[in-house]
This record gives C-alpha cells, structure tokens and sequence, in this order.
C-alpha cells in the first residue's frame, strides 16, 4: 500500500511538472504581452518605455528565467503580481475560489442525489413506463447545453416572479447563499446528473445479470438486498470515475455558468484574464485547475482501491 501511494505521488508530480512546462510555453508562444496591450490601448508606442515596463514584470528576461522564477515562486506561495490590478496574484485568485468551490460542489450533489438513485430504478424497472420516461430526461439534460439551460431559467424566474437569481452581493448567511447558488447548480447539475443516470443504469443492468447476483436471488435474498448491497456496489466503479470527473470538470469549466448568472468565481475569472494576457492570473490559474484535476484522479484511484477488493497494490 505504501508503496502503491509513493508511485501514485511521484506520478502526480510528474504530471503536474509537464502541464506546469506546457501551459508556461503556450502562453509565452501567444502573440503579444501586457505591454503591447498598454501601447496600443494607449495608441503610441515608445521603445524606451516599452523595454522599461518589460523589465519592471521580468518580460526581458529569457524564457527559462521567466519559467524557473515561476516555479520558484510557487513552492514558496507567492504567485507573483498581477498585470492587470496591480495586486498580488493571490490576492485575486483566493477569494474566488469558495464561490467556485460552493457552486461546484452543490452542482456535484445535486448531480450524485440524483443521477445515482433514478439510474438505479431505471436498471431496476427496465422497459417499463417508468424506465422510457427516465432515459427521455436523461438524452433531454445530455442534449441541452448548460447556457440555454440557465437562459431559460432566468426567463422562467422574471415570467413567473419578476426577478433574476443572479449573484449581485455576497451572501450573508448559510440559507441566503444555498437559495442564491441552487439556481445555478441545478442547470450545471442538470447534464452532470443525466451522465450519472445513463452511466448508472447501463453499469447496474451488466451486474445485474452476473452469476452471483442470480445465485442470491436462489438463495432467496430479497430486491432491496440484491440491488443496493449485491448490485449497487460492483456497479459504482464506472459512475465513481464519472463522478471524479465531473467533479474536476465543474471545478474548472463553469466559464458559460458563472458569466450568465454574473458569478465571480474562478473560471470566469480566467477569461478575463487571459483577454487582458496576465500571465501570472493565467498560469497560477490553470495551474491550479491542473492541481484540482490530478488530485481529483488521485482520489479516485484510492477509492477503487476500497470499492474493489479485486485490485492489489503489488508490483
């Protein structure tokens, strides 16, 4: 076990170190920096001053410099100082990131509540009305992207109560915040919660007709046993990785859901920042995009390891 999580780790850093070099070089390789934003937002451009504002954010250095101090900076905590605000890079980025946090996290139980459960009844109750009318929802929140799913939210919130759930200040209180990201996380929810159902369904109806699950039925074992103990269990591997998933998924890619309903989390955040080409905004955040997914997968892996008796840790 030991052994299996040193591996694990040591490939984690690995993976970490390659996305750090390809997101620092793709940047380095788009045309154009903050200075030339300056220039041309300023319709003049003066080479002395032009090389003095390079040199002041470590532009004119050459590009392993710029990468090492980078690196440095990050294993020491300073994610360097913004272009843009002026501030320190972690100063923009922390605050944002509980917003995307609680919004992530309620789409993702909304998703497991209720994508899990309905995939199991569909299994359950296969052709049946029941069973159609589920895998209808299902190819509906699979089909429907997440901005005109929250598009029509909005519409149907000023229709029916003349007003919008849009984040507009932050929320004092624990109910205050659940009723202003709900909204949100149900139509980001909706399609992660579809995927779980088909995934569900589709994982229980393979267990369902394996040799064990037909020996505890002779056996005399009831539904209820067989279903959630036999055959939700063995069935959870796929959906687990599913879930994993989605989760770095919804971490990460809420750009259309936080700009729609006005959401100043992390990933809109990141547009904006790379409109504005801040390479230490961008870098620290994709960075940290790419620490949230690895993680996420690493997790995964232990909990295969408790789901799946079947799994050894030897070499």
């Amino acid at each position: 076990m030991g052994a299996y999580l040193v591996r694990r780790f040591g490939l984690m850093l690995v993976t970490l170190f390659g996305i750090s070099v390809i997101i620092f070089l793709l940047l380095r390789m788009t045309p154009g920096n903050i200075a030339d934003i300056l220039f041309d937002a300023g319709g003049f451009v003066d080479p002395a001053d032009k090389q003095r504002i390079e040199a002041e954010l470590g532009l004119d250095k050459s590009i392993p410099v710029q990468y090492l101090t980078w690196v440095g900076g990050l294993l020491r905590g300073d994610l360097g100082m913004s272009y843009q605000t002026e501030k320190p890079a972690i100063e923009e980025i922390a605050p944002r990131i509980p917003i995307t946090a609680k919004l992530a996290g309620l789409a993702l139980t909304f998703a497991v509540l209720i994508g899990v459960p309905l995939g199991v009844i569909s299994a359950v109750r296969q052709n049946t009305k029941l069973d159609y009318l589920l895998r209808i929802i299902s190819l509906s929140g699979l089909s429907m992207p997440a901005f005109w799913l929250g598009l029509l939210i909005l519409m149907a919130f000023v229709n029916y109560f003349g007003t919008i759930p849009i984040y507009t200040d932050e929320p004092t209180g624990f109910w205050q915040g659940l009723l202003m990201y709900s909204v949100p996380a149900a139509a980001v929810g909706f399609r992660s919660s579809a995927l779980m159902m088909r995934l569900t369904r589709s994982s229980m109806l393979e267990v369902l007709r394996q040799d064990y699950i037909r020996t505890a039925r002779s056996k005399g074992a009831s539904e209820t046993v067989i279903n959630y103990y036999h055959a939700l269990k063995n069935a959870m591997l796929p959906v687990v990785t599913v879930i994993g998933i989605e989760a770095a998924f919804l971490l990460g890619g809420l750009i259309v859901t936080e700009t729609v309903f006005n959401i100043p989390g992390v990933a809109r955040f990141l547009v904006e920042a790379v409109r504005w080409r801040d390479y230490p905004m961008v870098q620290n955040l994709v960075m940290f995009i790419a620490v949230v997914v690895v993680t996420i997968n690493f997790i995964v892996d232990m909990l295969y390891a408790a789901l799946d008796p079947r799994i050894k840790f030897g070499e």
